[in-house]
């Protein structure tokens, strides 16, 4: 077993009480099935990787823990009731059996092992233009050109953002300040964009 990652041990140790036998014995079975799997922390949870690529992740949470398995059908998937395969886990009871767990570890090690891609999303159809917005972009050619250069995720921030207004007075402000935004070259979360 490679040696382990400290953050990990602080992670588990910060974790509410219930928690913590759920994180070690997750920890314990994969290094039991996968001994060269390497610690780390991923998106501020801990995460196992095999061959430098994500073979399992765990979390603690206030009311539960949780497990998820990326590699088992080449991406992660949840149920959608809690993060992970095997929803809310409140003891070491929720977890999948040793042989079982051992098995699907084993399983996503011999897709990373055989290089299989993960699998592609299919991307999200476009948003439909608001024709308010469209009018306004109209108007102000900067404001197009910069909308135009956007990629579609970022069209999809600000057509997002308007679509949601409830009121139409809302909506109008929101195109205003898309506009003023847009004129200017930023994204629609340009306030937390690293500069």
């Amino acid at each position: 077993m490679p040696t382990p990652d400290p953050r990990v041990d602080a992670y588990i140790a910060s974790a509410a009480a219930f928690a913590q036998p759920i994180l070690r014995e997750i920890r314990q079975r994969v290094h039991a099935a996968c001994p060269e799997a390497e610690e780390a922390i991923k998106w501020g949870m801990p995460a196992f990787l095999h061959r430098g690529r994500l073979l399992c992740g765990m979390a603690a949470f206030k009311a539960h823990a949780a497990l998820n398995l990326w590699s088992r059908d080449g991406g992660r998937q949840d149920d959608g009731e809690a993060m992970g395969q095997y929803g809310r886990l409140l003891s070491v009871a929720d977890l999948p059996g040793k042989r079982a767990f051992a098995g699907q570890l084993r399983q996503a090690m011999q897709r990373i092992d055989g290089g299989a891609p993960a699998l592609k999303r299919t991307p999200r159809p476009p948003l439909p233009m608001l024709p308010a917005f469209a009018q306004a972009l109209a108007a102000a050619p900067q404001a197009r050109a910069t909308f135009d250069g956007f990629a579609a995720s970022a069209q999809r921030d600000y057509l997002e953002w308007i679509g949601e207004a409830k009121r139409e007075t809302t909506r109008q402000q929101r195109i205003a300040q898309a506009i003023e935004w847009l004129a200017q070259g930023r994204r629609r979360h340009w306030k937390h964009e690293k500069h």
